[in-house]
């Protein structure tokens, strides 16, 4: 295997060669691209001429400029980065506007990246890259920092990222970068850096309004006006739709805006947006239900609300012909609020128990306690009757608030040193965050007819209990369940600094570091869980060094070492003792020491562009190689005998590996994408961890070694994609995506079926009826393929006595085919404006 994989990378690695030495052409631009958080905003370059990047956006510049024309900020030409960057613009993320978010549009044309969808909605899923999440689930390691408009999004409490707050049609373009820890922490396998629209990149009033599967109804208005110095943007979007599994209704409200000023030397922004979601059901179905029903859903009310505000000033200044200085500040409040409805194990406390009519927990689950200690209370402290034959069940609520507040300042210089060019950065930032975490369970019982859990607001042991407020339960021994509520503050800074120096005219090297600190301070405030209560400090320095050496100007060769961290989250740190398992994400109740997670990460490749390749069309291409190795990584386990429990672990080292090949070709009528990606994440040492549902573990205990894969990445991911003018104003274009098999999560021991590999088609156009009108449609899924890419174990026995888990697995299934269409009007004279073209410079 590994000959076959240097084969590969020197046979793509030639035909670029022969082809450039046919050709005598230089390319007619170059792409530029920014390499820190903090951009220059885009506007007019000195003389007048739009020459400066966005903030984390890739932009064509002409060769032959005015000679006061510049780059700024941490911009790059893309030859110069020793790092690999993928690109998604604004006419890509058009094409996919029926799914309503830019993960899809991410995931159908991004080497190395695939989605899993652990909720059964296409607007909360985790995104994998090349092994590495950003999720929007408590408890899922984030191995990938997000940034909009040079801000961290990484939520306060558990660094999980909500995409689903951003309007879609906002976005101006989505870099990933690669192996760069200038973005700080949790760029263990890179960054997202999402960059938006304002008034000075989009003009112009345009109405979208779509329908089409499962109820869906959406519409969205943008307005873009600048009037000499001033610009001005507005975008609002919202979607309403019963969604495709039952009882999971999906309702979404966005609202972006941008007030901008520029003169010759400087440009500032005022920056608003405001976000309000809700989704139903958002777990995994027992394949014995899907069996029956696809649309299955498991117990129910599992609903997720949360709204984001934010308010953020970005601001550029020149200070001299080879200075520039950046910055941001803002203002974030972010609330999530999540009800679960669950089976529960309870019992007759039994004649050793002092009160033997009395409800208690399953003691099987929970060895070294009395049953004294495992007797359940409810709101007012009063012990519970127990009554044979009830399907218990309880009602779990977390709600997470956070307020931050924060800001970055970086300066660029760009004077020659010893007659080369030389591109300087230094800056810092500083995030800060409070928080408040509240969760507590309420005694239920399940409904027999649709595994609904309900509650009686009658009786004073279920539900909500008059002149009480909410109730909750807790165990005499705080252990199983207890209510949670815990406060706190992150504060994160850092400072870093780069430079890319051109030793020849081909020949570029860049080195640089970033200083990461955090301190994470949690405090307990029910009394349950002192343990929680701790003041958590992490600091790293990591370096970064590459070099890039330009063939020619259609071909160039990147290699890069770099090393990354991220601090252990309030959530892990607050449940990491085997010994007191929390009822994850809803409790809190342990504080041992966490260690943080860190990378030392390499790559190396070829990319570059072929002009006129055939018939007047652009030939760009990549060939890569990666390697993460992480050591200390951050695991979520289940303690034996109950799954629906858990702590967090350090383990050892893991690794992350494997190989990119892509390449597009663009003409005026014509783009055509493939690539395909090798990536092999692997378990690195040797150990036993806990998957009490794992049907083939040992009491409860698997076992890892060496080698291993990390469950649910696919070994291989294939994607190809067209998009074609049949006629004036008409374009069809198709995509197909392909992966492999991947483990299920609980069975890091590779001892047990996969998830079967799958693929899926998908089917986009559109009609310019005039200047101002144009029709579109979107099929996904077109063959209606049923696949899954979650899924865990889940416990088997009989459910509220009329259904009966015999299969352990539970699957989460992909969006079945789906049909979506639309209008979108641009009023006034002119047509809609032009968006960047499709096709990505490597």
């Amino acid at each position: 295997m590994r000959t076959l994989r240097y084969s590969l990378v020197a046979s793509a690695a030639l035909l670029p060669m022969i082809a450039q030495a046919q050709q005598s052409e230089t390319l007619d631009e170059i792409s530029v691209v920014a390499t820190t958080p903090v951009g220059a905003s885009s506007g007019i370059g000195r003389g007048g001429v739009v020459a400066a990047p966005q903030a984390g956006a890739e932009q064509t510049v002409p060769p032959a400029l005015p000679a006061d024309t510049r780059l700024r900020g941490g911009a790059q030409p893309l030859y110069k980065i020793p790092s690999t960057v993928e690109s998604v613009t604004a006419s890509a993320i058009e094409q996919d506007t029926g799914t309503f978010n830019a993960v899809a549009t991410l995931a159908r044309v991004t080497p190395g990246l695939n989605l899993s969808d652990a909720q059964g909605n296409n607007n909360r899923v985790d995104v994998n890259y090349r092994g590495f999440q950003a999720s929007p689930v408590q408890g899922v390691p984030q191995g990938l920092a997000v940034y909009q408009n040079g801000v961290r999004i990484n939520e306060a409490f558990g660094d999980v990222v909500n995409f689903d707050l951003i309007p879609p049609s906002a976005i101006q373009r989505i870099d990933i970068v690669s192996s760069n820890p200038i973005f700080g922490l949790n760029a263990l396998g890179g960054a997202v850096n999402i960059q938006m629209k304002n008034g000075f990149t989009w003009q112009g009033t345009e109405i979208t309004a779509l329908g089409g599967s499962d109820g869906r109804i959406a519409g969205g208005l943008q307005y873009g006006k600048q009037v000499g110095d001033w610009s001005f943007y507005f975008n609002g979007d919202g979607l309403n739709d019963r969604g495709w599994r039952y009882d999971s209704p999906s309702t979404i409200g966005r609202i972006y805006t941008d007030l901008g000023y520029r003169s010759q030397d400087s440009e500032f922004h005022v920056i608003g947006q405001f976000a309000r979601t809700f989704f139903g059901a958002a777990s995994a179905t027992p394949v014995d239900f899907t069996r029956v029903d696809p649309r299955a859903i498991f117990t129910n009310p599992q609903t997720t609300t949360q709204q984001v505000g934010t308010l953020q000033v970005t601001g550029r200044v020149d200070i001299s012909p080879t200075w520039d200085l950046s910055g941001n500040a803002y203002f974030r409040r972010y609330s999530n609020q999540y009800i679960d409805g669950n089976d529960a194990e309870f019992e007759r406390c039994g004649n050793r128990c002092s009160t033997p009519n009395a409800i208690r927990l399953d003691d099987d689950d929970f060895p070294g306690f009395t049953r004294d200690q495992l007797r359940l209370r409810g709101a007012n402290g009063q012990l519970i009757p127990f009554t044979a034959g009830v399907p218990y069940a309880t009602l779990d609520t977390t709600k997470t608030e956070a307020t931050g507040y924060g800001g970055s300042l970086q300066a660029a210089n760009r004077d020659r040193v010893f007659g080369f060019g030389n591109s300087f950065v230094i800056g810092g930032s500083i995030d800060v965050a409070d928080y408040s975490f509240k969760s507590s369970s309420t005694l239920g019982v399940i409904n027999p007819n649709d595994l609904s859990v309900g509650t009686d607001p009658n009786n004073p042991f279920y539900g909500f209990v008059a002149g009480l407020g909410t109730p909750f339960l807790r165990t005499d021994g705080a252990v199983g369940y207890a209510p949670s509520a815990v406060v706190g503050s992150n504060l994160y800074m850092g400072l870093y600094a780069t430079d890319t120096f051109d030793l020849t005219d081909q020949l570029s090297l860049t080195a640089g570091a970033r200083l990461n600190f955090a301190r994470i301070t949690t405090r307990d405030l029910t009394g349950f869980s002192p343990d929680v209560n701790g003041v958590h400090y992490f600091t790293k320095i990591n370096p970064v060094a590459g070099l890039t050496y330009r063939f020619l100007p259609g071909l160039s060769l990147y290699g890069s070492y770099s090393e990354s961290n991220r601090a252990p989250t309030p959530l892990e740190l607050a449940c990491a003792n085997p010994l007191r398992p929390c009822l994850l994400p809803n409790s809190l109740v342990a504080d041992p020491p966490l260690q943080q997670v860190t990378s030392q990460n390499y790559e190396v490749g070829i990319r570059g562009t072929i002009p006129n390749f055939y018939d007047g069309g652009a030939l760009s291409y990549k060939v890569g190689a990666f390697r993460n190795d992480l050591a200390n990584d951050i695991l979520q386990l289940a303690v034996p005998g109950n799954a629906a429990r858990g702590y967090y672990v350090n383990v050892p080292a893991t690794r992350r590996e494997g190989i990119e090949v892509s390449g597009e070709y663009a003409r005026g009528d014509l783009s055509i994408y493939a690539n395909y990606a090798l990536i092999n994440p692997t378990f690195q040492f040797s150990g036993e961890l806990s998957s009490p549902n794992n049907p083939l573990s040992d009491d409860g205990a698997i076992f890892v070694t060496p080698g291993k894969q990390v469950p649910l990445i696919p070994n291989h991911q294939f994607k190809v994609g067209f998009d074609y003018q049949v006629l004036p104003g008409w374009r069809v274009g198709m995509n197909l995506q392909a992966f492999s098999s991947a483990y299920f999560r609980g069975d890091e021991s590779n001892i047990n079926r996969k998830l079967p590999a799958y693929f899926v088609l998908g089917l986009n156009t559109s009609y310019q009826v005039n200047k101002n009108l144009q029709l579109f449609g979107l099929v996904t899924n077109l063959t209606n393929n049923r696949y899954a890419t979650f899924g865990t174990f889940a416990e088997t026995g009989a459910v509220a006595g009329n259904y009966v888990i015999n299969d352990p697995r539970s699957t989460t299934f992909a969006q079945p085919l789906s049909i979506y269409g639309g209008v979108r009007y641009t009023f006034g004279d002119e047509p809609a404006p032009m968006q960047e073209p499709i096709i990505r410079k490597y």
